[in-house]
């Protein structure tokens, strides 16, 4: 009776698999891995900010007094972690030089990690995996990139 199950826990085995693959195809989680960081770090962008893009006394004074960045004075680095927050997610979104935004988004994370806040490992590991996937992997077709490659870098005919 167990041999004869064997062959359907197999093809049902083999059937989600290949459903799987086909329905998180590396387009799909390229964009979706793309959009998360870009989400995430966009949102806490909008935090250190009033109305459009001023930099809000908030925010500096948390650099000053809750982070406390050595070798960056908090004015300075709240601006700059403003500015970063903004641009980057822009560019994941669009899939525009997107390796180049998630190496930016994960220096800051690890930043975040190793002079702002060590216990929330968990949360800046799940960030830094998704970073590391678009690292390795690249913006993937659904983005600026793809089709600029595709227009820069055609077989010579």
């Amino acid at each position: 009776m167990v041999n004869a199950r064997l062959p359907t826990l197999s093809h049902a085995h083999q059937a989600l698999i290949h459903g799987a693959g086909r329905l998180f195809s590396d387009t799909v989680l390229l964009l979706a891995a793309r959009l998360a960081l870009a989400g995430i770090f966009w949102r806490s962008g909008r935090t250190k900010v009033d109305g459009w893009f001023t930099l809000s006394d908030s925010a500096v004074a948390l650099f000053a007094e809750e982070y406390q960045l050595p070798w960056v004075e908090p004015g300075q680095a709240a601006l700059l972690a403003a500015l970063a927050e903004h641009a980057l997610p822009i560019l994941l979104i669009l899939g525009l030089a997107t390796r180049y935004a998630s190496m930016g988004l994960l220096v800051m994370t690890l930043v975040i990690q190793f002079l702002v806040y060590p216990d929330a490992w968990p949360t800046h590991l799940s960030w830094l995996c998704l970073q590391a996937l678009i690292l390795a992997r690249g913006a993937g077709a659904l983005s600026v990139d793809a089709m600029l490659s595709k227009r820069l870098f055609r077989p010579m005919q």
